[in-house]
């Protein structure tokens, strides 16, 4: 009755690893794959015209909020998650935060305590990847487009 084949993705490309035992504490900006099994206190943000995959583990930790195009996550999130094009969140995922997305696939037992957000045309500047970096201050900062 259940098509019980799932359209299968292929692997997401990985380029960096932050393994189980490291702890980052800073901003983050990268392109390609980069997986999390560690934890990471700051933002992350991928280049901006990039198909970038951001993957967090099971037993990956962030807090700070996330502007990729692609999220896989199975770890937890404390900030907000902003995915211009596609957020996954696992069986056992766990943000604290908004989660603004065009497109969404949500595992049972994924927790989102924060609202689900869906981008439409008329909202869609918040999804620009662009950012700037915010030096001299200790503070993590994320700015907004103009709009």
């Amino acid at each position: 009755m259940f098509n019980k084949n799932k359209h299968k993705r292929k692997a997401a490309r990985l380029d960096t690893l932050i393994g189980t035992n490291t702890h980052i504490k800073g901003d983050l900006n990268f392109s390609g794959g980069l997986r999390i099994d560690g934890s990471i206190t700051g933002n992350i943000f991928a280049e901006s015209e990039s198909n970038s995959t951001l993957t967090l583990s099971e037993k990956g930790q962030i807090e700070g909020d996330i502007k990729v195009p692609n999220l896989l996550i199975n770890g937890s999130i404390s900030g907000n998650v902003y995915a211009s094009k596609h957020v996954e969140l696992a069986g056992k995922a766990k943000v604290m935060g908004n989660v603004y997305y065009h497109m969404l696939e949500m595992e049972i037992g994924a927790e989102v305590n924060g609202q689900l957000i869906r981008m439409t045309e008329e909202n869609n500047n918040i999804l620009d990847l662009e950012h700037e970096s915010v030096e001299g201050t200790d503070e993590a900062s994320l700015r907004l487009p103009p709009e």
